[in-house]
């Protein structure tokens, strides 16, 4: 496994070894010791998700406060996505700034999201589904959001609004200026 980094303090992707033969492809998509090593963080993964969507779906951008904060390790099972980072920590030289990056089955990526991001991904490719390990549960009444489209972001997310399929809770999400932000 591989650790690349990123422009973004904190956030990194990790590319795991693929041993390919005829038959297809095997490949460790997690191993705790190999974590720690790469990355230097000590996080035990608690909950597991996973999600089904098709092309045209936008996810996010979620996150949780304190003190039920989440660490993310993401990847595509199956598929492709454009997957996009918020820094909220309001303290940080990167604060607002966002990282887009392609995960797809093809490429196994994997992307780590700390504690005090955003997190949401668009699918590019016909169906997706998209695995997520987490290092908190999961805690409706501490959830935000920040608005897919927020200008202020300056994503260049792959549909219009008019194209994007989102669930009614992410169309009420707020801007990057009104929502609770992280010290």
């Amino acid at each position: 496994m591989k650790l690349l980094k990123t422009e973004i303090e904190g956030v990194f992707l990790l590319e795991p070894h693929r041993y390919q033969d005829a038959r297809g492809y095997f490949m460790e998509s997690f191993h705790a010791e190999q974590f720690r090593a790469l990355s230097g963080l000590d996080i035990t993964f608690v909950q597991d998700n996973e999600s089904s969507s098709k092309r045209g779906v936008i996810r996010g951008l979620h996150y949780q406060m304190a003190p039920h904060a989440q660490a993310k390790l993401v990847r595509v099972v199956s598929g492709k996505v454009l997957d996009v980072v918020v820094d909220l920590r309001k303290n940080s030289s990167t604060f607002g700034q966002h990282l887009a990056v392609e995960l797809s089955a093809e490429n196994g990526l994997q992307l780590f999201i700390p504690k005090e991001f955003a997190h949401g991904y668009a699918v590019l490719s016909e169906e997706a589904v998209f695995q997520y390990k987490c290092d908190t549960y999961y805690h409706p009444e501490v959830e935000c959001g920040v608005a897919w489209d927020d200008p202020d972001l300056g994503i260049m997310w792959p549909f219009k609004a008019e194209e994007a399929v989102l669930s009614e809770k992410d169309r009420k999400h707020s801007g990057l200026r009104s929502v609770p932000l992280f010290e």
